[in-house]
């Protein structure tokens, strides 16, 4: 059968972007198809639309925030890394700069000039481009892929390849795209898909707490996850109240442990300790100290040598404690309540939005079935994955986006290297 492409590439996110660009630049006639009217629409909201490009860090410390199996990117790492995408961005006049926690974002904070850069970069030659067509199917025979099915505007058609690189992203922000099509031309191919959820999703709590204190954001707490009233995993950072929840970096770290929890039907509560840097003791021993000095002030105005004042009348409610008690009223019993709230502010975890508000999407296409070395499918000669279709997923902070340019690039560069 007469080859249209030398490689196929669908889906044109990060890793498509890349996949594409390091095949045409090694020779290969490329095809990139995309199911949306352009190019990179995910990549255009990461970051709240300013693109936290990739983590400013060494590869152990991404192993430690990569699940399930963050070792099988060691090829990827080592084909492409942070360093080889900052070039790329740099070279076509795109500055970063590097923020707290060591996250890498365009000194324009706008992530349109990421998308541009990398599509600048991938060029035009030996490329060409469609734009909403969706793969259906993939065209196999005797063990090899030897092209796909697309379905466009104008119908359905057959285009043949040398090789396929599948780089469809997952299931979260379904209206970029990402609609889990990967996984369906995985399993044609007889590739193991393990169970999809969200992942780096905000979570939605039960009563009225969190939507009073919507718009509070609070930095150095310690966010502890309860399941079933066993503690089960703990993050220090920032957090967000919404109207439904919580949300903030340390929520969608730990949004992991309670997504699974949720999904076993566990009970859920998140705690969270407004005073990581003392401990029980230690904070006994500072309200003792404040109390005594300041015995005629009110409660409330004690309270706002504690907290934010968003907090007060919350806290206030919860501890029962009339806020215009002067404070050398307040009693021993009293101290300790307001001590385990502020080590342990309860709230019961009732769900999550979903793919639609998940930053990515945990599970995919197992790495067992996959070479490590070259992206290439261990079940279909010339099919390759790239990016967040694998079971790969990381915490927030720019390691997705570097797993989608580092098994794009490799998966690129080794489906094109093995051309005849």
């Amino acid at each position: 059968m007469k080859k249209n492409y030398d490689v196929i590439v669908v889906g044109a996110g990060a890793a498509g972007l890349i996949a594409a660009g390091r095949a045409a630049h090694l020779g290969a006639r490329v095809l990139l198809v995309e199911k949306m009217r352009q190019a990179g629409r995910k990549i255009l909201i990461t970051g709240k639309g300013r693109c936290n490009i990739t983590h400013d860090a060494p590869v152990s410390v991404y192993y430690k925030n990569i699940y399930p199996n963050p070792r099988f990117l060691k090829h990827a790492f080592n084909a492409f890394f942070t360093g080889d995408i900052l070039k790329i961005l740099h070279d076509r006049g795109v500055e970063t700069t590097t923020e707290r926690g060591s996250r890498v974002f365009p000194v324009s904070n706008r992530s349109a000039d990421v998308r541009k850069a990398l599509m600048d970069w991938m060029g035009k030659k030996n490329i060409d481009i469609i734009y909403q067509a969706r793969a259906g199917e993939l065209l196999t025979r005797e063990g090899s892929v030897t092209g796909i099915r697309i379905t466009s505007l104008s119908g359905s058609r057959d285009i043949c390849s040398g090789a396929v690189i599948i780089c469809t992203g997952g299931k979260s922000y379904p209206a970029t795209g990402s609609t889990g099509d990967g996984y369906e031309l995985a399993r044609q191919a007889g590739h193991t898909v393990s169970e999809v959820r969200p992942a780096l999703v905000p979570l939605v709590t039960g009563g009225e707490t969190a939507g009073r204190l919507q718009g509070l954001g609070l930095r150095n707490i310690n966010a502890v996850v309860w399941v079933n009233g066993r503690k089960c995993a703990e993050e220090f950072g920032e957090l967000m109240f919404a109207h439904y929840g919580l949300s903030g970096p340390v929520i969608l770290t730990l949004s992991r442990q309670v997504v699974e929890a949720l999904s076993a039907g566990s009970r859920v509560e998140i705690g969270i300790d407004m005073k990581p840097a003392l401990d029980a003791k230690k904070l006994d021993i500072r309200l003792l100290r404040d109390l005594d000095a300041h015995g005629k002030k009110q409660a409330e105005n004690i309270f706002r040598l504690w907290l934010p004042s968003k907090l007060i009348p919350v806290f206030l409610e919860i501890l029962e404690i009339d806020g215009k008690k002067p404070c050398h009223q307040l009693g021993a019993g009293e101290r300790r309540k307001i001590l385990h709230l502020m080590k342990d502010f309860r709230f019961a975890v009732t769900g999550h939005p979903g793919y639609g508000e998940a930053i990515i999407t945990a599970g995919g296409v197992s790495t067992s079935e996959i070479n490590s070395r070259t992206m290439e499918s261990k079940l279909s000669r010339n099919l390759y994955f790239a990016g967040e279709v694998i079971d790969l997923d990381g915490n927030t902070g720019g390691f997705n986006l570097q797993i989608a340019f580092s098994t794009g690039f490799l998966a690129g560069q080794e489906c094109a290297g093995g051309l005849e």
